[in-house]
């Protein structure tokens, strides 16, 4: 389906995707000399400077030991659960997971299982049965910081304290958070990156405005990556021009916090105006999912809201549980209070009408 109407499909939760902040940081980066493409793969020809430089301020930026630039996100958490875990070792993930993580688990050697939605006690729980069935590998913590279908936040300092007390290692998918959780954007773990065994996976193209992941942690774990992971030693690099423009968004939200200040004004109207013209509260991010249940109802209230001008999409299964269909309203610095207010106040009329 094509671009149209007001954004409430994107992730670019900080309108960087279209800036003329990245389109300057392109032409400046062409005006170098930084090349377009890579050549290559990191470990051959295709390594180059911007690379290099991107993941030392990005350690820098997010407090980490080390970070590695790799092709995006799926990439990046494909790379993580088929390297790092070994056989003998545990993984233990949220049962709303990305599908990313699915796959990388997938191609991994280590036992998995999933535990009840940001229920801490059961992360516990499967730690103390897993070792008392004789278990004694690694145990690795696979959460998302923000969950991309629900818009919920993940209990990240006690998972922390947890993966901290039984000696795992928390994996936190930051895709959602970056940008908008935590100091200047760093993401809802940021307060615990630094740890060295926390592994954060950044995603640049949502709030980033371009594309690729960073995977921010101890250097141990990034050079494990690097000599293991077949999704980052068979793939062409990325675009060194990519990487100069994810330098640039990094920089920008380091140097301009009032963009994320100005992203959660916008939440929180939208947060507000949910609740005011369609009675619905629980939001905790600038994902607002609004569950219809059936599939056919949930499309024509789509459908009916692209009419009215509004880019919003149906989320169906597989993508989310059978019965839970939904609109997924994205928060983004593309739109205004005014759009918002509108959007809601039609949203109750087509509800209504639905009923």
């Amino acid at each position: 389906m094509p671009r149209a109407g007001f954004d409430f499909a994107s992730n670019d939760y900080l309108g960087l995707a279209g800036s003329d902040l990245l389109r300057d940081a392109a032409q400046a980066a062409l005006a170098r000399g930084v090349p377009v493409g890579a050549g290559g793969s990191r470990l051959l020809r295709g390594n180059d400077d911007e690379h290099e430089v991107l993941e030392a301020e990005a350690a820098a930026f997010f407090g980490t030991q080390s970070a590695l630039f790799i092709n995006g996100g799926f990439t990046g958490n494909l790379a993580i659960f088929s390297a790092l875990p070994q056989h003998g070792d545990m993984v233990l993930y949220d049962a709303l997971i990305h599908a990313s993580t699915h796959d990388g688990m997938r191609l991994g050697r280590a036992q998995s299982q999933s535990f009840a939605h940001n229920d801490v006690s059961a992360v516990q729980a499967a730690i103390t049965a897993w070792r008392a069935d004789g278990g004694t590998g690694q145990v690795w913590i696979a959460v998302e910081a923000v969950y991309s279908m629900d818009g919920d936040c993940a209990p990240v300092a006690a998972l922390a304290e947890l993966a901290s007390r039984e000696q795992a290692v928390l994996v936190l998918d930051e895709a959602h958070s970056t940008g908008v959780f935590g100091d200047l954007g760093r993401g809802l773990g940021h307060g615990v990156a630094h740890q060295p065994n926390v592994l954060s996976l950044h995603t640049c193209g949502k709030a980033l405005g371009v594309s690729g992941a960073l995977i921010c942690g101890a250097s141990a774990l990034i050079e494990t990556l690097i000599n293991k992971a077949r999704a980052f030693i068979f793939a062409t690099a990325p675009s060194p021009l990519n990487a100069a423009l994810v330098r640039a968004a990094l920089h920008e939200l380091g140097e301009n916090p009032s963009q994320q200040q100005q992203a959660w004004a916008l939440i929180h109207h939208a947060q507000a105006e949910a609740e005011k013209h369609c009675g619905i509260t629980g939001f905790s991010s600038q994902i607002l999912p609004i569950l219809i249940g059936d599939d056919k109802g949930t499309m024509a209230v789509a459908s009916a809201l692209q009419t009215r001008g509004y880019d919003i999409r149906g989320i169906r299964p597989p993508t989310v549980p059978r019965g839970t269909a939904r609109l997924r309203i994205s928060v983004t610095l593309n739109t205004s209070k005014q759009v918002i207010s509108a959007l809601f106040a039609d949203l109750a009329k087509e509800l209504e009408a639905a009923a």
